[in-house]
This record gives C-alpha cells, structure tokens and sequence, in this order.
C-alpha cells in the first residue's frame, strides 16, 4: 500500500541535507519533500545531496537514479561562508538571509560566521551591499554526502525549525503590539469632539482607515490559524492513520 504523501513527505525530508539553500526551487527542504511527495517536483533538485542524495531518493521511490538537474545546480566541495569582518558595514541583512542562524553580530558593528553552524547554502552572499561574503570550499574534494554527515543535517534541520519559530514568534508578538496601538488610536480618534462637517469627515476617515487595518489583521490572523490547524490535522492524520480512516 502506498504512503500517504504528508507520510511520504516526512520520509523524502528525512533523506535530505537539510542546507535549506533553496537551489532546488523550494524555500526550504521541507516545502521541497511536499513538493516531491505530491508529484510537482523532481527528485534531482538537491545539489547539496548531489548524486548520493538522487540516489537515495530514488531507492525510497522506487525510481531509477538519474542526474543532478543542472538548472538546480551542481554537486560542489561544501563551501563555508566567509565576512571580510574590515569591509563589513553591520547592515544584518546576511543574519537575516541565513536560514539556521549561522551568522552572528548587531546592526552598524561587524558580523562573523560560525563556521560549524553554516551549511553553505549561499543565501547570504547577494544581500551584502559591499560583496564581503565569500564562499570558501572547506572539504577537499568531497562533495554531496561525503562533504555532509546526518548529524550535520539533524542539526541544521533543527535550526531552521528554531529559527522558523523564533521569526513566528516575533511576528505574533508585534502584530499584538500593533493591534494594541490601532485600538487605541481608534479609541482616541471616537473621543475626538469634531464640530464642523470637515471635522466630522476626517473624524469618518481616519476611523475607516483604522478599522479597515484592524479588519487585515483580523483576517490574516484568522487565516494563518486555519493554516496551522490543517497542518496539525495532517500531522495527526499521519501519527493515526487509523484516524483518518475512522473520520
């Protein structure tokens, strides 16, 4: 019997390099899975895995091993990236690109890479305004898995979730905060005394402007909410699969 495809997912995700580098045209390896398990991408996107990688996958797929797809890239020595910490302005534009929170330093002071941490994903070399990032190849002629080890990839994988979670985290508390203050404003602009019709005008204006911007907010929390109980349900679909048949 065939795998469900969130099942399937998980196990393509398992067999990747975790780099989260986005060469395989997926913002990150677990959007690529999906993509794999659904039949909407190929299983040679992965250059970070290279031909070992390919060849994983197609021993779970029950597919034949063909080549890397050049348009994604090619096999390569793993690169670390590299700040020249003297041209570094301390714009964190590179902190913000890397997908495991490699990359450490604060707004206007110099940056640096933790090289253990980087998975040479790249993605922090085009935002650099001043071109300081370099990307130094770090293992001698291996490539793909030779190059990379699970625990490398565990580890890596489990950034990318903190990271993920951490920049959730940050978005809900500031839409808290914007919320608050759009509640207030609204409240400030009710208590206005407006006199004359042009009052009364900007006083109607300003409060559709603010309760059109509450109503966004609304929507897109309650969206993003949806979103998250699909996915749980999927999670909990593929932990029981007896539940799903049940329901």
């Amino acid at each position: 019997m065939s795998l469900p495809p969130s099942s399937l997912a998980d196990r393509i995700e398992d067999l990747l390099p975790q780099t989260q580098c986005t060469k395989c045209g997926y913002p990150a390896c677990r959007p690529y899975a999906e993509a794999i398990a659904d039949g909407s991408a190929n299983y040679n996107q992965c250059p970070p895995g290279g031909a070992e990688g390919v060849a994983r996958l197609a021993a779970l797929l029950g597919k034949p091993v063909i080549p890397i797809n050049p348009e994604n890239g090619a096999e390569r020595e793993r690169p670390v990236a590299f700040i020249d910490e003297v041209a570094c302005i301390g714009c964190t534009l590179c902190i913000q690109a890397c997908p495991v929170d490699a990359i450490v330093g604060a707004a206007k002071q110099m940056h640096t890479v933790v090289a253990s941490l980087c998975t040479g994903c790249d993605l922090c070399v085009a935002p650099c305004p001043v071109d300081c990032i370099a990307m130094i190849p770090v293992t001698a002629g291996q490539t793909g898995w030779q190059a990379w080890s699970q625990p490398q990839a565990d580890d890596a994988r489990a950034r990318h979730e903190q990271r993920n979670a951490r920049l959730k985290r940050d978005k809900e508390e500031n839409d808290a905060r914007l919320a608050a203050k759009a509640a207030a404003k609204l409240k400030e602009v009710d208590a206005s005394d407006a006199q004359s019709d042009e009052e009364r005008a900007e006083k109607e204006r300003k409060r559709a402007i603010i309760q059109a911007a509450i109503e966004r907010a609304r929507l897109q929390k309650e969206a993003a909410q949806q979103e998250a109980a699909r996915k749980q349900a999927d999670a909990d679909m593929n932990a029981d699969p007896a539940a799903g048949k049940k329901a």
